[in-house]
């Protein structure tokens, strides 16, 4: 049996061996554990209770990790995205008007044409099609968009009537709760901690604790009851409006060309991308059915690889990990916003590392994904600014006298989003 599993994973070829996977997954499970609860209170956010968030990230992830590690043999680990959770809750729920029962079917719908693309010649066609700078811009406007819901929830920036947003009390508790954490988790990395965001999330929930911004009243423990009720709550309300297109439409832009973009950044054998691709495709259409947000090939991953993750038992150990996890939930759910908030803040901080990806000496390139990193956070919409950028893209390639060199798929993306512009407009 040992000796079937080390063929089938290939340890010889990859030059790999049991612990140095599973120590690899380990790493990348402590990396990466804190988005058990973060999803779960950005779900929240949506309408999604906070215990069955946390149990449908934690079962999503355990289901995308055992898929990439089984079918795509990759050390890649799969969890609802940052970002995409983002997308879910604050432009398909709360700007859309959608209920998070349509938001999940959106992921679910999403999901479905992401595998159809992932298991057809369509993703060779599209990974030709858009830009790396509009991919840049992308990843930059989405780590200044969780920048500021960071900000939010911890108190650092308020709501103000006459400039929309302002500087929040210094005075205030959960502020300074806040600001402590982030300054921990900041000094943690900076030194090479590994878990840093878990021992973070864990002390800033412990000087919440302190300064008595915990609510510990009501219900402790978690049940599966309140879960079932999220789990396979796909709806056809919603599938005779036009915002429900629209989101299903960018979901599926986001997660396809996220996670082409992750996977050929991390993976070390290019012949991995398309079963990683297939299994990533799969996990996310999932996601919908077990009631989160879609997965992502998580950047913190690349700590598991670094650790020496090369094959699927990487993936593999940490899926199973998430399952573990489980037994944790009744402590999971008092965790309170002041202990997030920071996580946030730094992941959006990592994600503007991609700006160096945009080519500042071409206005046609670095433009359009100028526009996209602006107009995500202020307009409050992940799909809104995308369109932005690739709608502007084309147009000033075009006035450039580049219009052969943009491939053909890249003006059909372009002409949908500005015909859900248009429609927006008449609707």
């Amino acid at each position: 049996m040992r000796k079937r599993l080390r063929e089938r994973f290939a340890l010889h070829r990859y030059q790999t061996t049991w612990k140095q996977e599973i120590l690899a997954g380990l790493t990348t499970f402590f990396t990466v554990a804190y988005v058990i609860v973060i999803n779960a209170a950005i779900l929240a956010d949506a309408g999604i209770p906070m215990q069955a968030g946390i149990i449908a990230t934690a079962l999503t992830a355990f289901v995308g990790c055992m898929l990439m590690g089984w079918w795509a043999n990759a050390p890649i680990v799969l969890v609802p995205g940052m970002g995409v959770n983002a997308f879910f809750s604050y432009t398909v729920v709360q700007s859309m008007d959608l209920s998070w029962q349509e938001g999940l079917t959106v992921v679910f719908l999403s999901g479905l044409l992401f595998t159809i693309v992932a298991f057809t010649p369509l993703v060779d066609w599209l990974s030709k099609a858009v830009p790396s700078s509009l991919n840049a811009g992308i990843s930059v406007g989405i780590g200044l968009f969780l920048t500021l819901i960071g900000l939010q929830k911890g108190g650092i920036v308020t709501a103000n009537e006459y400039s929309m947003i302002a500087m929040g009390s210094l005075a205030e508790p959960r502020v300074i709760v806040t600001l402590m954490t982030l300054l921990l988790i900041v000094i943690l990395m900076i030194r090479g901690v590994r878990g840093n965001f878990l021992i973070g999330i864990l002390a800033g929930s412990a000087l919440a604790a302190v300064w008595g911004l915990i609510e510990r009243s009501g219900e402790t423990n978690v049940t599966l009851q309140t879960y079932w009720k999220v789990a396979g709550a796909l709806t056809t309300e919603g599938w005779d409006r036009l915002p429900f297109w629209i989101a299903t439409f960018s979901l599926t832009l986001i997660i396809v060309f996220e996670n082409m973009g992750l996977l050929h950044g991390m993976l070390l054998r290019k012949e991995q991308f398309r079963r990683s691709f297939q299994a990533n495709a799969v996990s996310a259409m999932i996601a919908g059915l077990l009631g989160t947000s879609s997965t992502v090939s998580t950047v913190e991953s690349a700590a598991g690889i670094a650790a020496g993750g090369r094959t699927g038992i990487t993936a593999i150990t940490a899926g199973a990990l998430f399952l573990v996890s489980l037994l944790f939930l009744p402590w999971m759910r008092w965790i309170p916003p002041s202990a997030i908030a920071p996580v946030l803040i730094v992941l959006g901080g990592l994600m503007l590392g991609n700006v160096r990806r945009i080519p500042w000496d071409d206005m046609s390139e670095w433009f359009p994904a100028y526009l996209i990193a602006a107009a995500i956070p202020l307009t409050y919409s992940i799909a809104d600014g995308m369109a932005f950028g690739f709608i502007a893209y084309p147009v000033l390639k075009v006035a450039k006298g580049q219009a052969k060199s943009i491939p053909f798929p890249l003006y059909m993306i372009a002409g949908l989003f500005l015909l859900s512009f248009v429609m927006r407009i008449w609707e």
